[in-house]
């Protein structure tokens, strides 16, 4: 799965905030500058971020945009949820009600690969809070966690929608 320029704008705008917690509001300029984003972008990716609850914007000439929470309290699937609006790799496993529907849903052989997939990108972003981001000096220096895969049975469901996480 790819993330849209959308997302990685918008995580990147919420870490420049996060390096300026408590410290008062920054601008879309200030955080364009040391993210080396579009501010022009940015007024479009901010929005979403607001109206989601991340984010205050305060008017004024010492105006602009902070953390509506400590960067520990904001975790980035409910950010990666209102950027993307849907995390599935596939239409066919989103919980999007007007979906497409798929002519081979009803025998589907690979349907329950991507609710799996969908999962451990949920898990993955939910394990994860802002504070995460600012912790991590580098991505050469990430320990993956152990993650232990349970082999597919040979009695899969026979749709996607009977297919449960495993805790």
């Amino acid at each position: 799965m790819k993330f849209s320029q959308k997302s990685e704008a918008g995580v990147r705008l919420l870490v420049g905030l996060a390096r300026h917690y408590d410290q008062g509001p920054l601008s879309l300029a200030e955080i364009a500058r040391s993210e080396d984003l579009s501010q022009t972008f940015l007024e479009q990716v901010i929005m979403p971020l607001r109206k989601g609850g991340f984010v205050r914007s305060y008017q004024g000439v010492r105006g602009g945009y902070e953390l509506a929470r400590a960067p520990h309290e904001i975790g980035m699937g409910p950010v990666m949820r209102v950027l993307e609006s849907s995390l599935a790799p596939m239409f066919c496993v989103t919980d999007a009600p007007d979906r497409d529907v798929c002519a081979f849903e009803e025998h589907c052989s690979t349907r329950v690969l991507w609710a799996r997939v969908r999962d451990g990108i949920n898990a993955a972003l939910d394990a994860t809070t802002l504070a995460d981001l600012l912790d991590e000096p580098s991505v050469d220096s990430y320990q993956p966690s152990a993650v232990s895969y349970q082999p597919l049975r040979m009695l899969v469901p026979s749709t996607c929608g009977d297919y449960q996480p495993a805790d």
